[in-house]
């Protein structure tokens, strides 16, 4: 069973009518999700890459520096971090997930064309093995490709490559830039649905890109304490960050990402500091030891 990262906009922004004023004044009530005793994706996970379509050296650059910070300690002491934001999934059973990157796969010929069926994603992502029940194979699509459900009713999806759990898990992530931004890549978009507040600058200045991360970074943390349906989820099949979704910094409400940090130079919008002097807007996670949902500010 593949699981759909909706970043649920629709249901967020049009609550949102309801008065702010009130919403302040609403404590946050715990939320729980029930560990289901299977496998977690823990000690050392490789990564693998598949580039679909066309993405600039850049584009790649700014998504493979992302991946590298969630196990660096870099950075730590300048700020809050990737590398900290990720260690939050220490806390599930199993201690430390620690990513490494493993092969990469540039298809820059669309060899399945430029319409996707569900099935290629899980055909794609066997394109590229190693590393056996712990590793992740993430296919990600460019700007003009489709793929079915996309910009509908999600973002990005996760699941396990094969039958067999040996063969690790998947997630594919597309860029939302020219079809969805305002679904896929709220808050750097004005948003598809209710009040149409000014969108975030984009800490790397691509839209598409910058929202790639939130959705990437959401999956990849729903697969590594779920990464076959037997992990952390709530009732409704909600997971460690889709269950928090909207929230970039405190004080957080429907349509309001929350207080980030903004860069004194570029008024862009970020919570989170990388390798090569990266810096990324990340969504809040599910912290086990409170029952809540956790910023970085």
């Amino acid at each position: 069973m593949a699981y759909t990262h909706r970043f649920a906009l629709l249901l967020i922004l049009l609550s949102a009518t309801v008065a702010f004023s009130s919403a302040a004044l609403v404590e946050e009530q715990p939320l729980v999700l029930k560990y289901h005793n299977g496998i977690l994706l823990k000690g050392n996970v490789t990564l693998n890459l598949i580039w679909y379509g066309k993405f600039t050296s850049i584009q790649r650059s700014i998504i493979v520096d992302f991946i590298r910070s969630l196990s660096s300690s870099a950075v730590a002491a300048k700020g809050p971090s990737v590398a900290s934001w990720w260690k939050t999934t220490e806390k599930y059973k199993g201690g430390s997930s620690n990513i490494v990157v493993g092969k990469q796969l540039l298809l820059e010929n669309y060899p399945l064309g430029k319409s996707l069926k569900n099935p290629y994603l899980r055909a794609l992502s066997g394109k590229l093995n190693g590393g056996g029940v712990r590793s992740i194979t993430v296919v990600l699509t460019a700007k003009d490709v489709s793929v079915e459900g996309f910009c509908m009713n999600r973002c990005g999806t996760h699941g396990a490559k094969a039958r067999s759990v040996n063969s690790g898990a998947y997630v594919w992530v597309g860029n939302s830039e020219t079809q969805c931004a305002g679904y896929c890549a709220w808050p750097f978009h004005q948003p598809m649905y209710g009040p149409q507040s000014p969108p975030l600058i984009a800490p790397n200045g691509d839209v598409g890109v910058d929202g790639m991360i939130i959705n990437l970074a959401t999956l990849l943390v729903n697969t590594v304490t779920n990464p076959f349906n037997t992990g952390y989820f709530d009732g409704g099949k909600q997971e460690a960050v889709s269950v928090c979704t909207g929230k970039f910094g405190s004080g957080a409400y429907p349509g309001y990402a929350g207080r980030v940090l903004v860069d004194k130079t570029t008024g862009a919008s970020y919570n989170a500091l990388g390798l090569a002097g990266r810096k990324y807007l990340l969504p809040a996670m599910w912290d086990p030891q409170t029952s809540k949902c956790k910023t970085l500010v």
